[in-house]
């Protein structure tokens, strides 16, 4: 589904990825994990288009997308939910799901926009209950329900989740975490970067891990659940629990 091969990226002459590759089936689970500066966020945003690559290929499906704008990548089947959410906070929770859609081409009367839509209040029905609501008004995880529901309002076929439980409190993010579970179970292909190692493990299948901009492991959640001993030796000590704040 997803594959990544070989890729280098950065900021202007800032190189923060070398050499990573990574292949995503459809329907897994995949999280890429890491310590802070390992290049996660600019991993995810490459493949989605925000920043250029310096080299290497990205391919979606049979599709090559190395180098296309998100805007086109969007309508080739990935949507990106932002570390930070960056819903905007004036409109209306409504407005910022009809933006989603309008992305990839799906006005708000279109069938899809609408299937998409239910699905999303299906998910979450605090966004249904607040819909007229600015969505600057609402607590970080109602914003955060908000971001992941914007980023669906595209019909993505792979969903990238950079940071989605950062800052929640814990039942919140149980409540996120459940929502992400139902969409693979519907068919979703998941790339999660995440600093709760815990979270990721005990959701994901796969596992890699960067480190300085590289991949140094390639493994199943399974066995670094079994291993703590390997989980160290790659992410430190680093299993502690988001702090709560919504």
């Amino acid at each position: 589904m997803l594959h990544v091969r070989n890729l280098s990226s950065g900021y202007g002459k800032l190189q923060v990825l070398s050499d990573v590759s990574l292949a995503v089936a459809a329907r897994e689970f995949v999280a890429v994990l890491g310590p802070n500066g390992a290049g996660k966020t600019t991993l995810l945003e490459t493949i989605f288009g925000l920043i250029p690559p310096m080299r290497g290929t990205i391919h979606c499906g049979d599709e090559d997308i190395t180098g296309l704008e998100s805007h086109q990548v969007v309508r080739r089947g990935l949507a990106l939910v932002p570390q930070g959410r960056k819903i905007f906070g004036p409109l209306t929770v409504e407005r910022n799901l009809e933006l989603g859609g309008l992305v990839a081409g799906h006005a708000f009367h279109h069938p899809i926009a609408k299937r998409q839509l239910e699905l999303i209040y299906s998910l979450f029905p605090r966004l249904a209950e607040r819909r007229a609501q600015r969505a600057g008004t609402m607590s970080g995880g109602e914003q955060q329900m908000l971001a992941i529901g914007r980023a669906l309002m595209s019909d993505p076929t792979v969903l990238l989740l950079d940071e989605p439980g950062l800052g929640l409190a814990p039942l919140v993010i149980r409540a996120i975490f459940e929502a992400i579970e139902e969409l693979r179970h519907l068919g979703l292909t998941i790339v999660l970067v995440e600093q709760n190692i815990n979270l990721a493990l005990a959701h994901a299948e796969r596992v890699y891990i960067l480190n300085v901009g590289r991949v140094v492991l390639e493994e199943t959640a399974t066995r670094l659940r079994k291993d703590p001993n390997l989980s160290a030796l790659y992410l430190g000590n680093g299993h502690g629990e988001s702090k709560p704040c919504a």
